[in-house]
């Protein structure tokens, strides 16, 4: 037992070190590329993409609940070692998401359709273009819904390696997009909408084929199993309701922003999900990684580690969120002007308010985990999407009252807070033995305690320095560093998880003596 439990932790390891070189890439490329197509769009344009493609991807809640039942029937199913019925669940999952895609494009061909010409704010010479933006938005998501089992089974065998390596293919063709939108005279907007889709579409393909040719449950076999149907829709019904209410908060908002204040408020919306994206993917790996462990855990009854993964993991995301964060809502403005040639109004606020988001709805994904893992998922699904539907009304009255743009992102803090803490009692009142004292002293208010005090210790260093500039943003880099490193060892990490630390760094340095 012990030896199995030392080997999925260094495979959790060696994962998240795979799924961080990914990251690095995609971060790197997706800092660069946003920069190009903005200066190359124009503000515009660019908030007119982000708007558009948020109606496309508020039709997507459907995927999203049945990627998650996917996710977590493959690895169950692992767990348990029934290698029959794994073929047979993905390629009953295969089918539902065949189905998906095709009512998401009659959705989105009419509804859809209607509301973008009817209802958003959209210059009249660039409709034309929007539409044409909207029809490749609608077949890109197609493409990515029924590519939802073939990723879910890449990480259910935890082969993180694949996503570096295919990653690369795709960092080089993103950069070939922004290389064809500089030189092309054709429409920027149509024609980036265009590559975006062909992009997606390739890299799509490749994970098919690599998952055909290595893993026997892919290649599909016709199975309308009501057995194995049954059961993952009645799992996702429950997820609907909180995957509905996540993308309509997100693009709710977005379309009270373009109503309310017009497209260049979309363009900042923009710009500060593709911060929170970067930032919070390096988390997001942690979660990816120890995801599969999780499930797998539960599976075999070994509630113990479950609830030492979930604990441990949380506190590793928000660590490591802090790390990448604090010099960020520091120093948002030198480094997104660094970054953007024209910072569009209310960037700033915005990409603050998302990153601090990031902390609550992190550890919020991982409790959520276990909720998988149970397949108890109605309870948190039914409050959470409720605190999260509750921000589209209140935003849109806060809007009609004359407050400030960033009221909804406050909004949205709060909701996922008590999210967080909706999910946590979940697991206790399913695993009794998942206390909730303890994940509130142990994990929330020492993370809190960690942030605070290092908060106030990268101010004290960034007021040494009156004029912003890149020296001032070195000195915030590094007190946040260290602050963070020291009090998050000692205040947040207990006692086996330092002397884990302490162990790996002495025999690192003995082997290079």
């Amino acid at each position: 037992m012990t030896s199995n439990i030392s080997e999925s932790n260094k495979r959790i390891t060696k994962n998240t070190a795979l799924l961080y070189i990914r990251m690095l890439l995609v971060m790197a490329v997706t800092l660069y590329t946003s920069r190009i197509v903005l200066e190359v769009l124009g503000i515009e344009d660019f908030g007119i993409y982000n708007v558009i493609g948020g109606i496309v991807a508020l039709f997507s809640f459907l995927n999203a609940s049945m990627s998650g039942a996917t996710a977590r029937f493959l690895m169950y199913e692992m767990g348990t070692e029934d290698k029959e019925k794994l073929k047979v669940t993905f390629s009953s999952a295969l089918l539902i998401h065949i189905s998906i895609a095709l009512l998401i494009i009659l959705i989105a061909e009419t509804i859809g359709l209607w509301f973008l010409k009817t209802q958003l704010v959209i210059p009249e010479n660039r409709m034309d273009a929007a539409i044409w933006v909207y029809q490749f938005s609608i077949f890109s998501t197609a493409v990515a819904v029924t590519q939802v089992p073939y990723n879910a089974c890449i990480i259910a065998h935890e082969k993180m390696n694949v996503y570096a390596y295919v990653e690369i293919i795709n960092v080089i063709l993103k950069l070939l997009i922004v290389y064809l939108l500089v030189i092309s005279g054709f429409d920027k907007l149509i024609l980036y909408a265009l590559l975006v889709f062909a992009v997606s579409t390739i890299i799509a393909f490749i994970y098919r084929i690599y998952c055909v040719r290595h893993f026997e449950e892919s290649k599909f076999r016709y199975h309308w199993n009501f057995e194995i149907i049954k059961p993952m829709l009645s799992f996702s019904g429950w997820d609907l309701y909180g995957n509905m209410s996540t993308v309509a908060r997100t693009q709710g908002v977005n379309m009270l922003l373009n109503i309310f204040f017009g497209p260049a408020l979309n363009a900042a919306s923009g710009i500060a999900s593709q911060v929170q994206n970067a930032v919070m993917g390096f988390a997001g790996n942690i979660v990816t990684a120890v995801k599969p462990q999780i499930i797998k855990s539960y599976a075999a009854g070994e509630f113990e580690r479950m609830e030492s993964l979930v604990i441990n993991a949380s506190k590793l995301t928000f660590l490591l969120l802090l790390l990448l964060s604090l010099p960020l809502i520091i120093e948002m403005h030198f480094v997104l002007s660094l970054w953007l040639k024209e910072v569009p109004d209310y960037t700033v606020l915005f990409c603050i308010c998302t990153l601090l988001f990031n902390f609550f709805a992190t550890m919020s994904i991982v409790v959520v985990t276990a909720a998988h893992a149970i397949g108890r998922i109605k309870r948190p699904s039914l409050i959470n999407g409720t605190l999260y539907l509750s921000v589209i009304p209140i935003s849109y009255l806060a809007f009609k009252l004359g407050f400030s743009p960033v009221t909804s992102y406050i909004f949205n803090i709060l909701a996922v807070i008590a999210g967080m803490f909706s999910n946590v009692w979940t697991i206790h009142k399913y695993i009794p033995t998942f206390s909730f004292k303890k994940y509130f002293f142990s994990v929330f208010a020492r993370c809190i305690v960690v942030f605070l005090m290092s908060y106030g210790l990268v101010w004290w260093g960034k007021e040494l320095f009156h004029e912003e500039g890149l020296i001032r943003f070195i000195v915030v880099l590094t007190v946040s560093t260290i602050s963070i490193s020291l009090l998050g060892f000692y205040i947040v990490l207990n006692r086996p998880m330092r002397t884990m630390i302490l162990q790996y760094i002495k025999n690192k340095l003995c082997k290079k003596i």
